[in-house]
């Protein structure tokens, strides 16, 4: 009731209702971590389409796996994802340098990716009346930077535009506006104009003059002689939560689904230390860890005897699929020749592909689950050899006429029929996580509450109404909500002795889908009817 009554009247009063809507998480968000030409190192950067990869990582490139994997993942119906740069620096290997008098920047990442850095200082179009109209004392105090990333025919890949700079304190000073460029960095602010560079040579465009002309036109690195390209890093781990490096990096976002490793070569593997321990850390992190087939697995018999070398067993491994064999694409980057790529990105795009149109509960497998962008398989399956590899949990990619290629497995790293493990398939796996998420970040709210009936029946009602909404999506078995889930937080899920340890109980079931792996059609004849 209101906290006084002073006077006769009428008092209004707002009661709570105890609703507290628990939203369902995502589920396709899928984290790549791997090599790339270049782009911030060791930072989790979210992206939303492939454009957004190819202007911070420098899109595909032949020496880098991850830039397909990317690129595969959206064609194949992905959404977002989150990419962490991996980088580990050879011996004597730095940035790169471009200086322009007292003019310093930096390449803004580490590989040989800033020997192709140039930048172009003009003043082109900069006037008295230009130098009022933005606040500087006079038109000397402006210039025009322009800042490229050259192929290797000297055509601009990338380029940043940055007008009317100026050392002056103004919304334009150079220290403010190259904070947010994705190429260089300004190692010291200038006090005075940088030089302009000259118009080019007669018959060359200002970035393609030889590298003695370079004062002329643009700005050229002062030390290419000590950059490189990263080293090993796979084989030193998966980077150092200490630190927040490699894998790690991930730390910094809200939530990612989905995990794909990136070899560090075209032809390279991801050695089976890295996989388990980013399968470790997947379930820290309520996610799925995609696992690539050894490029050594070249026929069938490589992978059913070489599944246990990769250590992914125990209970972990319910967070880890492993999918078998590499793919064959084109290379857009070789003239269109045909190589060999892991398939975790065409992997995460289905999943993703799936979880929109069906849900997290439909396993992302079958004819529905087609692999856009691949001419075929390094290893073509009959269904003898599929039945070899299915009973192990390795999940395989078949092509079938008109159908084309497609999934053709759903199971977990648990999914040997050998385990009998409650979490055999992909999606019942991938549910419960969905489930476990969405209910660890809704129940926020239930701590420090008092731990009785009220709060007991609060936890019903809200985590009942998420269920019940799932339930009526389809994602569960049973044809009534008594029949699908449960969710039971009352006296005797808590008692007073965990009242006393400030601890309250709730507990969640559900019955889950199970995909069709076997469809069997049972066949009989009808015998004539006999006249009795």
């Amino acid at each position: 009731m209101p906290s006084a009554l002073t006077y006769p009247g009428v008092y209004v009063e707002e009661i709570p209702s105890g609703v507290r809507t628990i939203a369902g998480v995502a589920t396709s968000i899928a984290a790549f971590v791997g090599f790339a030409p270049t782009g911030p190192v060791d930072k989790a950067t979210t992206i939303t389409s492939f454009a957004d990869f190819q202007r911070l990582y420098g899109g595909v490139s032949h020496d880098y796996p991850m830039g397909y994997a990317v690129r595969d993942f959206y064609q194949n119906g992905g959404g977002t994802a989150v990419v962490v740069r991996t980088y580990a620096a050879p011996a004597a290997s730095e940035t790169g340098h471009l200086v322009n008098g007292d003019f310093k920047l930096d390449a803004a990442s580490a590989g040989t990716w800033a020997k192709n850095l140039r930048i172009r200082v003009d003043t082109k179009g900069i006037t008295d009346q230009t130098a009022t109209d933005v606040g500087v004392s006079n038109k000397n105090k402006l210039y025009n930077l322009t800042v490229v990333v050259l192929d290797d025919n000297k055509n601009p890949v990338t380029s940043e535009q940055y007008n009317l700079l100026t050392s002056e304190d103004t919304p334009n000073r150079v220290d403010r506006a190259l904070a947010g460029s994705n190429l260089v960095v300004l190692t010291s602010t200038p006090d005075k104009l940088p030089s302009a560079n000259a118009d080019a040579a007669a018959n060359k465009t200002v970035w393609d003059e030889s590298a003695a002309d370079f004062s002329k036109s643009s700005t050229t690195l002062t030390n290419t002689d000590k950059l490189a390209d990263s080293g090993a890093f796979w084989s030193g781990g998966v980077g150092d939560p200490s630190t927040r490096t490699g894998i790690y990096a991930l730390d910094r976002v809200d939530i990612f689904n989905l995990l794909c490793l990136a070899p560090e070569g075209r032809d390279g593997d991801v050695p089976a230390s890295a996989y388990q321990s980013a399968l470790a850390y997947c379930v820290k992190k309520r996610a799925m860890l995609l696992v690539d087939p050894p490029n050594a697995w070249k026929k069938v018999a490589d992978a059913s005897g070489g599944v246990d070398g990769l250590g992914l067993n125990g209970p972990a491994a319910r967070n880890a699929a492993i999918y078998f064999p590499r793919v064959i694409e084109a290379d857009s980057t070789r003239g269109g020749m045909l190589q060999n790529f892991v398939p975790s990105g065409l992997v995460a795009g289905v999943m993703a592909r799936t979880d929109v149109s069906r849900g997290v509960w439909k396993a992302p497998a079958g004819v529905d689950a087609a692999l856009s962008g691949i001419s075929g398989l390094t290893v073509p399956m009959n269904d003898d050899e599929n039945g070899e590899l299915n009973p192990l949990g390795i999940n395989c990619l078949r092509t079938f006429p008109i159908i084309g290629s497609v999934i053709w497995g759903a199971r977990t790293m648990r999914g040997a029929n050998l385990l009998g493990d409650e979490y055999k398939y992909v999606p019942v796996r991938r549910l419960a996580l969905f489930i476990e998420e969405s209910l660890y970040r809704g129940l926020q709210w239930v701590v420090f509450e008092p731990n009785d009936e009220p709060l007991w029946s609060q936890i019903r009602l809200n985590a009942g109404a998420f269920m019940n909404g799932l339930f009526r999506e389809g994602a569960f078995q049973g044809g009534s909500p008594r029949d699908a889930y449960f969710v039971l937080c009352d006296k005797t899920t808590t008692t007073q002795n965990d009242i006393n340890l400030g601890i309250v109980n709730v507990i969640v079931g559900f019955a889950p889908l199970k995909p069709a792996e076997f469809v069997v059609l049972k066949i009989q004849q009808m015998a004539g009817q006999i006249q009795t």
